[in-house]
């Protein structure tokens, strides 16, 4: 089934504290947040009408614009209640949010401090990323040429779109040759996440996981880590380089959107088990529906 094209669909988009006809919501292309990335996003899931992890998204949300020195025009409590009308208005039962928020058109310069802060909502109907089949045998994932950069080169603790440029190159070029995805290094050669996800690894039946000083925390990945200790299963945080991924039987993705997805493989390095990610899998479903 072809998707339809994002800019043609129907429906409505939250922007600028009104609800615009969905293909009626539009920027200049003269605008900062394309031309100089001044631009921080969230991606949200809803499950069974229910919204998961609002606040958590929303906080961080404010905090990347923070970082990025965009001031949003709207109180957390503002933001939190527009999503939750939005996805009345949607009727969107299983889906995806994405808050956007960016610098304006005023002025087409670096510095652009006077420039307006804008934000938008969509909302619409999305399953799962991976089918169940392609979930059950895992995904393949090679390793990229690119690095997450270092905090003191980029403001790596914020969701900037910026920092994606070189996960969609990274995706690309991983699809060319035949993967699913890509694994991204960090600066000093340690293994830091995929290029929209965080990655667990399992052996001897405890979870292995990069530390996020260079990439973001994220929030499914802070879920399964307490599904994890709640199940009394061992969580390991730390650096670890690929020769780490020999002693290894099970490796897994977390992002809201992939949730939680077995990896096969890494280039040569193969997952067979899927034990312990399973049950996480189990475990994760009761808690978005909770």
């Amino acid at each position: 089934m072809q998707m339809i094209p994002f800019d043609k669909r129907d429906g409505f988009i939250w922007i600028n504290g009104s609800f615009e006809k969905w293909n009626d919501a539009k920027v200049h292309v003269l605008n900062h947040g394309l031309h100089y990335a001044s631009c921080v996003f969230e991606g949200i899931r809803i499950y069974n009408g229910k919204i998961f992890k609002l606040d958590e998204h929303i906080h961080r949300l404010f905090k990347s614009a923070s970082i990025l020195d965009l001031k949003i025009p709207y109180s957390f409590e503002e933001t939190c209640l527009c999503i939750g009308e939005l996805v009345i208005k949607q009727n969107v039962k299983n889906g995806y949010i994405r808050p956007v928020v960016w610098r304006g058109s005023e002025m087409m310069a670096i510095s652009a401090e006077n420039a307006s802060t804008n934000i938008a909502i969509a909302c619409w109907e999305w399953p799962s990323y991976f089918s169940p089949e392609r979930l059950l045998r895992g995904i393949k994932l090679t390793v990229a040429e690119w690095v997450r950069p270092s905090p003191k080169s980029a403001p790596t603790d914020s969701k900037a779109a910026g920092l994606y440029m070189i996960c969609s190159l990274s995706k690309h070029k991983a699809e060319k040759k035949g993967f699913d995805d890509a694994l991204m290094l960090d600066y000093r050669g340690y293994i830091a996440e995929a290029t929209g996800a965080n990655i667990f690894f399992v052996k001897d039946g405890q979870l292995f996981t990069p530390k996020p000083d260079c990439f973001l925390n994220g929030i499914t990945r802070q879920t399964v880590i307490s599904i994890a200790k709640k199940n009394k299963i061992k969580v390991n945080e730390d650096y670890f380089n690929i020769k780490f991924l020999s002693n290894c039987n099970e490796a897994f993705l977390t992002g809201t959107a992939v949730e939680i997805s077995p990896v096969s493989s890494i280039d040569d390095y193969k997952f067979n088990d899927r034990t312990v990610t399973k049950k996480l899998i189990d475990e994760f479903k009761k808690e978005v529906l909770n």
